[in-house]
């Protein structure tokens, strides 16, 4: 699920860095379902393709933040958000099935899957970095927004709200 939506993020992200920490980890997934692979076959077992319905929401979520009218920071800064969702989903999902793994005393198996863990643990970190520059672009671009209209209080802007509300 995650390789078909991958692409979708970074053509919507409009941070060069962002684009290519898409990218970057859409090449990743595709050798982490190959270590899948591997993994089953050491286990002389089929892996067989369930839907997860946790990622589709996770992915749907994505994709109703992508069909936002957001500035472009702000539509990065939702867009981390939502990939770092699916990030934290997969390192408690991988971190559980090397543990178990390992309790099956299958080390080998459970190498790859903490190779995997930590590899998504890696692309939270990235997107943490991202976002700490991008986060505040979108800050100060609302905070310009928000210069410019009549002040009527202190409400936080659709823009801002918007994202805090994801």
């Amino acid at each position: 699920q995650l390789l078909k939506a991958l692409p979708k993020m970074a053509k919507a992200a409009t941070s060069p860095e962002l684009k290519r920490a898409f990218e970057s980890h859409l090449k990743e997934t595709k050798g982490q379902v190959e270590r899948l692979d591997q993994g089953f076959s050491e286990l002389d077992e089929s892996p067989g393709r369930k839907k997860c319905k946790a990622m589709e929401g996770l992915i749907e979520e994505g994709s109703e933040w992508m069909k936002e009218d957001a500035d472009p920071d702000v539509m990065d800064a939702g867009l981390i958000a939502c990939a770092q969702r699916v990030e934290h989903y997969e390192i408690a999902g991988y971190g559980c099935v090397r543990t178990y793994a390992e309790l099956l005393g299958e080390t080998k198996v459970a190498a790859l899957l903490q190779k995997t863990r930590e590899e998504e643990g890696a692309a939270d970190e990235k997107l943490t970095k991202i976002a700490e520059a991008i986060n505040v672009e979108a800050n100060e671009e609302d905070e310009d927004d928000e210069e410019a209209r009549p002040a009527r209080g202190k409400k936080k802007s659709s823009k801002k709200r918007q994202l805090v509300s994801r």
